[in-house]
């Protein structure tokens, strides 16, 4: 049995364990929540991750009359926040609100250092966000395209870098970028996006890809130049910069996934409620509002089921780009 099919095995006979448990936790589920919810957030505030869990928490309180507080937990690129809840008591009052990076790349890049098995040890409840990342640099920069930004970095060898937090989505969609325009240059990680937006608006750092939210309120008040997005159309908050594919480079970046995460031996009757109650707050205008004046898309999965299959299908992607790349980190 292939990697991937014996992952869609694991969680389709998660489900068919958790339906066999259902009458003996549905009383106590059924009155969920019955205090606080925490929503761990793998990274700093400021991040589209961090942007999304704090557009949801407001009104998931007022949807569930349980207050939902956001908790950043970042450090070890998101693996100290995936501990934290996959070792957090299963009863649907610690979540995760976990990304691309954290829930599908970690499980390869980290295998001998994480103490814990994304996939094994968290429930995916439902997609919440796909963002689209945007190639930037500081607007001290010359190049105005990414034509010119290519033959800039390339008459500069030894003298030109890049940031993104180790064995991110936006390390390895860099590196692809990098390989696919015939540029080498060192990656310098950053504490955080703060720091990653302060060093290369200073000049420090040269360019990065970053997630469009992160990024959009710099790129409008001139500091930070955007090149590129991954979107597959431009987008609306950004109508002047094209995509990838627009400037030549199809198939260049991913988009960041976001997704609301417990653990797996959460009850069924939880998952269900916290499905049911995201997805009814997601079509709340005033919710779309906020994800669209953060230009951060919004995603959602049609069951928790149909989301476990989308996450394993990316473990299995992701590990062979690693693969490819023979990116390392430990």
């Amino acid at each position: 049995m292939n990697t991937r099919n014996a992952a869609v095995t694991f969680v389709l006979a998660w489900y068919a364990a958790m339906a066999g448990d259902g009458r003996a936790a549905e009383p106590q589920a059924s009155r969920w929540p019955v205090k606080p919810v925490r929503m761990v957030v793998p990274f700093p505030p400021g991040g589209s991750t961090d942007i999304v869990a704090r557009i949801l928490a407001p009104s998931l309180s007022e949807a569930l009359g349980q207050q939902f507080i956001v908790d950043n937990r970042s450090g070890a690129a998101g693996n100290i926040a995936l501990d934290i809840v996959a070792h957090a008591q299963p009863d649907g009052h610690t979540t995760l609100i976990g990304n691309v990076s954290t829930n599908s790349i970690n499980e390869t890049l980290f295998t001998s250092s994480l103490k814990i098995k994304p996939s094994r040890d968290l429930i995916g409840v439902t997609l919440v966000a796909s963002s689209p990342n945007v190639l930037v640099s500081g607007s001290v920069l010359p190049p105005n395209n990414l034509k010119e930004l290519i033959a800039y970095l390339k008459s500069r060898p030894g003298q030109v870098n890049f940031t993104s937090p180790l064995g991110s989505q936006s390390h390895l969609d860099t590196l692809d970028f990098l390989g696919k325009a015939g540029l080498q240059m060192p990656n310098v990680p950053t504490r955080g996006i703060g720091q990653a937006l302060a060093s290369i608006i200073a000049g420090d750092i040269h360019i990065s890809i970053q997630s469009a939210a992160s990024a959009i309120g710099q790129i409008k008040g001139g500091k930070l130049k955007a090149y590129a997005t991954t979107a597959p159309k431009r987008l609306p908050e950004l109508p002047e910069v094209p995509t990838f594919a627009e400037e030549g480079m199809r198939g260049v970046g991913n988009d960041q996934w976001t997704g609301l995460f417990v653990p797996a031996a959460t009850p069924r009757a939880v998952i269900d409620r916290l499905h049911a109650s995201l997805l009814q707050v997601m079509q709340r205008q005033d919710v779309r509002d906020l994800y669209n004046r953060s230009a951060i898309p919004m995603a959602t999965s049609r069951s928790p089921e149909e989301f476990n299959r989308f996450v394993q299908a990316e473990i299995v992607k992701w590990a062979k780009i690693i693969k490819d790349k023979n990116v390392t980190v430990e």
